[in-house]
């Protein structure tokens, strides 16, 4: 069965539909979900998501657009949430220096966060936009490796995807991979091993082909799958399967950690 690991299921855009959706996961293929907080707001939302549906899991941390304002109060929430049952992770969180110039303040909330991942021994989910060499040279500075997780949504070249998988990361792919311009991610898939892909929707956002530019969920990841598929020449099976293992082992459901 499919495992999302990466959704925003407490968005808004979710809010007339969000308990029928859901409910019907199980039904439709998908075995697991982890919803990603970004916000102070959305971490708290999610853990209500956690709480309501047994196979919806969580990630706590602040997306770089929202790090601004973080208070030590917030970070404090952060420290002690992470231990709540079904928080698997830590994110999403890094940099982006696509809409934003903060870059010093991006960085130290960024090394903060990682730093409640290692206290807390979770893997860490990266958020990296306009920003590889930045984002590479502080998880390594920041001993990354020894926490491990997945750079969400990649975006960047060949080269910066053997960097960041060894460093021990898993790379997440989306419905972007499915797109008639997205040429450098399918070289990026088609270079990269199957053991260090997961996959994702990033949901609401990121539909892929032939959904594109509508509202995304779990129920588009067969066509990321068979988009896979088609570029690694196996089956759509053997995608979800492998998939569907390596988001296992990474997150630790399943294992000894949940």
């Amino acid at each position: 069965m499919i495992f999302d690991t990466h959704a925003h299921y407490d968005d808004e855009a979710f809010d007339d539909d969000r308990e029928q959706i859901l409910e019907r996961m199980r039904n439709r293929g998908v075995e697991y979900i982890v919803n990603v907080g970004a916000s102070i707001h959305s971490c708290k939302t999610t853990i209500g998501l956690t709480r309501r549906f047994p196979y919806v899991y969580g990630a706590l941390g602040v997306h770089p657009d929202d790090v601004a304002d973080l208070t030590e109060e917030d970070y404090e929430w952060l420290e002690r949430s992470v231990y709540k049952p079904k928080i698997v992770a830590v994110g999403e969180i890094g940099l982006d220096y696509h809409w934003n110039e903060n870059k010093d303040q991006q960085i130290k909330a960024f090394e903060r966060q990682m730093q409640i991942a290692r206290e807390a021994q979770l893997p860490i989910i990266i958020h990296s936009r306009d920003a590889a060499k930045d984002t590479y040279d502080v998880m390594k500075a920041n001993r990354a490796d020894e926490m491990g997780g997945i750079v969400h949504c990649f975006s960047y070249t060949k080269e910066m995807a053997k960097q960041f998988m060894d460093m021990g990361f898993y790379l997440g792919i989306g419905g972007v991979v499915t797109f008639s311009n997205a040429r450098k991610l399918q070289e990026v898939v088609e270079y990269m091993p199957m053991d260090k892909m997961v996959i994702e929707t990033d949901c609401p956002y990121m539909s892929p082909v032939p959904n594109r530019g509508k509202r995304n969920d779990s129920f588009n990841l067969p066509y990321v799958v068979n988009k896979i598929a088609e570029i690694k020449g196996i089956s759509p099976t053997e995608v979800i399967d492998i998939t569907c293992e390596n988001a296992k082992n990474v997150y630790g459901i399943g294992r000894k950690r949940i």
